[in-house]
């Protein structure tokens, strides 16, 4: 027998180039928790506790709680409702009124600014229903604009264009009904079923609204080309 073998099975090499050192690889290999490693239950124990402070009814908790997280809802509003920017804070309000309402239910599973934007996804898809769902009369004169407009790729320049300028001031200055549909669309990833269903229009309607957004989205991309 070799005077270098020894009793032990050689460490896997996984162990030996774990960049976070001994401990964290052992409790790899091992399967134990690792004590420097916080578990997820604990990431978000901050925002319970802020949370819990509010419900309370702490004022400086509150006041915390807004300045930490209104810009964060503040922007994400604004960019799905330019240029309709007028409505931006009273959608802000009814975010965080919805948040008080709702903070009891909240399990810290998500950080609060998360929770906060996901209250404010669904606000701005209510205007987006209530907008789509109105009467479309301003967009009576494209219903005989042709459907294909052009071989622009409008569902990659639409993923790829999301932030940029060229998008958003394009989409400002078409029908603000299309606009509403497109970002509903693509921003927002709902389907033409999903977006019939909320609207309480057909499905075949709402495929020929996104159908004349389109093709208006692609005639004023290739003007600005």
């Amino acid at each position: 027998m070799s005077r270098f073998r020894t009793k032990y099975p050689p460490r896997p090499l996984r162990f030996l180039h774990c960049p976070t050192g001994g401990k964290e690889a052992r409790s790899r290999h091992t399967g134990k928790a690792n004590p420097l490693t916080p578990s997820i239950s604990r990431i978000h124990d901050a925002d319970l506790e802020l949370a819990a402070a509010v419900l309370k009814r702490d004022r400086k908790a509150t006041a915390r709680l807004i300045e930490l997280h209104a810009d964060a809802v503040h922007r994400y509003v604004w960019r799905r409702l330019t240029p309709k920017v007028d409505l931006v804070d009273d959608i802000v309000q009814d975010v965080f009124v919805a948040a008080w309402r709702g903070l009891p239910g909240y399990s810290g599973e998500a950080s609060l600014q998360t929770w906060l934007v996901s209250i404010a996804r669904n606000k701005v898809e209510d205007y987006y229903r209530r907008t789509l769902a109105a009467p479309l009369e301003s967009l009576e004169q494209d219903e005989d604009a042709p459907l294909l407009a052009s071989s622009v790729n409008l569902d990659a320049n639409l993923e790829q264009s999301r932030q940029e300028e060229r998008a958003a001031k394009i989409l400002s200055g078409i029908p603000y009904e299309y606009a509403t549909a497109l970002r509903w669309r693509y921003w927002e990833g709902r389907t033409a079923r999903e977006m019939a269903a909320a609207t309480g229009r057909t499905e075949k309607a709402v495929e020929r609204l996104l159908a004349r957004a389109r093709a208006k989205f692609k005639s004023r991309w290739e003007e600005t080309a």
